[in-house]
């Protein structure tokens, strides 16, 4: 007797990761992307449109001008957190609680640098003060908004004995989020994976706090450390468009979310609406100045070109031989075949009849014949170059 084959569906569900965007914190930090209102609270609302959870408007007490953006980027957003950056200072805290007072969901970013390295160097101060100064921040916070994120600066560096010691105290004072920064962008992923896992078994009451990634790309290694970090049990993740940020940036938010969604086996999820990562990555690089590089992965110019003939030939039978990401999930509208000395006939074929030209096997020989030799003189071959030898084709002996 034969028996129907039944397939067994994993049912679990996805896990929500938080995406927190500090494009206008942490990414206008890079020179010569200043930011005048108008543009900060056009960028703010787009980056709500995109489905952003928490987004870091600024840091009120750098200048009146960033404490008004925050203020007015507060006033404009409905429903994502709009967050204010702060010192673990008094004047601080209070004047990023003034910037965000009208938030409907508002969060005050506090915190300290917690590695001996700062410590010793940077506070000339001690474990034992500085573990005060932290939880001195958080309850004061705590006095204006319910929502209080506590940043460890350059936890990469900090010992995990120490830096577990201070998540617990800082989540007893009332710390909602705690943000765990490779400030540096020093660890290697596994390293950073394993603090996270550390704070994880080791902090009492982490379950009442949000594990965050931070991470900068000094190394390359932002995107990967994010990435293990949220694997080792981070709900949120620190980022921006286009990866800006202070010296190599900070881990790129498109990258990130692209890795959740084409891995599903991982079971996380984002609230990010990926069709929209392309276009609001050129709007930031228009606002701000600052171009993004063309082989930038997801969104850079080059990330669906193709020039090698192989590769070509691969893409033009089935898009997914050389893609994991169909480009329209991320707001292109398809792949590009680049004409080069590299390409073959069928990629000449193919670019032909986008344009409008059907050839045959005869025509499309000497028409690539003549492709080469201009090929050969020229670093991309264009439509109009296409049209003219379709031109000379048609005078030719090979057309009659």
């Amino acid at each position: 007797m034969d028996f129907p084959l039944v397939i067994f569906e994993d049912k679990r569900s996805m896990e929500k990761i938080d995406i927190f965007d500090t494009t206008l914190r942490d990414g206008e930090q890079v020179p010569g992307c200043k930011l005048n209102e108008e543009q900060k609270i056009k960028l703010a609302l787009v980056l709500e449109e995109l489905g952003v959870d928490i987004i870091e408007a600024g840091f009120p007490i750098s200048s009146p001008g960033d404490f008004r953006a925050v203020q007015l980027i507060s006033r404009a957003v409905k429903t994502s957190v709009v967050c204010g950056l702060s010192r673990a200072v008094e004047k601080d805290i209070k004047t990023a609680a003034e910037a965000i007072a009208d938030a409907a969901r508002p969060r005050i970013h506090t915190g300290i640098g917690t590695s001996d390295s700062h410590i010793k160097h940077k506070f000339q101060s001690t474990r034992e003060k500085i573990m005060e100064r932290s939880v001195a921040a958080v309850k004061y916070a705590k006095t204006f908004v319910e929502d209080i994120e506590f940043y460890a600066e350059d936890a990469g560096r900090t010992d995990n004995e120490y830096l577990a010691q201070i998540c617990e105290a800082v989540v007893k004072a009332g710390a909602t989020v705690l943000n765990i920064p490779d400030t540096t962008g020093y660890c290697l992923p596994h390293e950073y994976g394993a603090k996270i896992k550390y704070l994880r078994e080791n902090v009492r009451g982490i379950e009442n706090a949000t594990l965050s990634t931070h991470c900068h790309n000094d190394l390359g290694l932002a995107t990967a450390n994010s990435i293990q970090g949220v694997i080792e049990g981070a709900r949120q993740i620190e980022c921006t468009i286009n990866g800006l940020g202070e010296r190599a940036g900070n881990t790129s938010l498109e990258e990130c979310v692209m890795i959740l969604k084409q891995h599903p086996s991982l079971q996380f999820e984002t609230g990010i609406k990926t069709e929209m990562l392309n276009p609001v990555s050129q709007l930031v690089s228009d606002e701000m100045g600052m171009p993004v590089q063309p082989n930038k992965a997801i969104v850079g110019s080059n990330a669906f070109a193709h020039s090698s003939g192989i590769h070509q030939d691969g893409v033009i039978k089935r898009r997914d031989t050389y893609e994991i990401i169909d480009p329209k999930d991320v707001g292109i509208d398809k792949s590009k075949i680049v004409l080069t000395a590299r390409s073959g006939r069928a990629a000449l074929a193919y670019r032909l009849k986008e344009i409008g030209f059907d050839v045959t096997k005869i025509e499309l020989d000497h028409l690539y014949s003549n492709f080469l030799k201009i090929a050969d003189s020229k670093k991309e071959v264009v439509d109009d170059d296409l049209g003219d030898m379709m031109k000379t084709l048609k005078n030719s002996s090979v057309a009659r």
